[in-house]
């Protein structure tokens, strides 16, 4: 963990939970060992959301929806969620999770490799939400940013790997070190990029904020 376990226990103690639907789905994931945006991240995107209030999201890995479900409760009446998944298991899963809490009508779900997808993509969004493979955020970001309009915001998920991001390269695992090297380019490329302000925030697994400028 990058915040110290107490601290981010007595935190999570405060949160008043979600829905009836979204609780179970979070208690199930959780068994099933389905990574999901943490509690934390919850109560972030929830204040994001409210604030912003996005007419178009885009978000680059669905899982079993659970994040998907959740802005859904918390963007503005008439908003479209589009998210993308390639891992065929859980797309089943996701589609059935959506047609019980009856939002087949707002969120789309396609299937297939987020790489090849947002190439045939031309709308422009407000919020674009990143939480699939992080080696791969790097090479998402050029299309990303095509289909992120001016004033909307990017937010990346999981960019500090347990704290293995401040680590020597030599002190990653073997097996992580190509995600450790990619996600460090990616948040130098996201800090220094002409057209974004971002944030780094130690938040759950690390987040990024940024907003497009130009």
């Amino acid at each position: 963990m990058i915040v110290e376990e107490r601290m981010a226990a007595y935190i999570n103690s405060l949160d008043r939970g979600n829905t009836p639907f979204l609780d179970q789905l979070e208690i199930e994931a959780v068994q099933n060992r389905v990574p999901i945006i943490r509690r934390e991240m919850q109560s972030f995107l929830k204040v994001l959301l409210l604030s912003l209030r996005p007419l178009n999201i885009l978000e680059v890995g669905t899982a079993v929806g659970f994040s998907a479900l959740l802005m859904s409760e918390y963007a503005p009446q008439g908003c479209r969620i589009t998210t993308i998944e390639n891992y065929e298991k859980r797309i089943p899963i996701a589609r059935e999770n959506f047609k019980k809490a009856g939002k087949e009508d707002v969120i789309t779900l396609l299937e297939g490799d987020a790489a090849d997808i947002l190439k045939d993509l031309d709308d422009r969004y407000d919020l674009i939400f990143m939480d699939a493979a992080k080696g791969q955020y790097i090479h998402f970001l050029p299309e990303i940013l095509r289909l992120l309009r001016t004033g909307g915001v990017l937010l990346s998920d999981n960019v500090l790997q347990d704290g293995d991001i401040i680590e020597s390269h030599f002190a990653v695992e073997r097996r992580n070190r190509t995600i450790y090297k990619r996600m460090r380019e990616y948040l130098y490329t996201l800090k220094h990029h002409e057209q974004l302000e971002t944030a780094i925030l130690p938040l759950g697994d690390g987040v990024t904020m940024s907003t497009k400028i130009k």
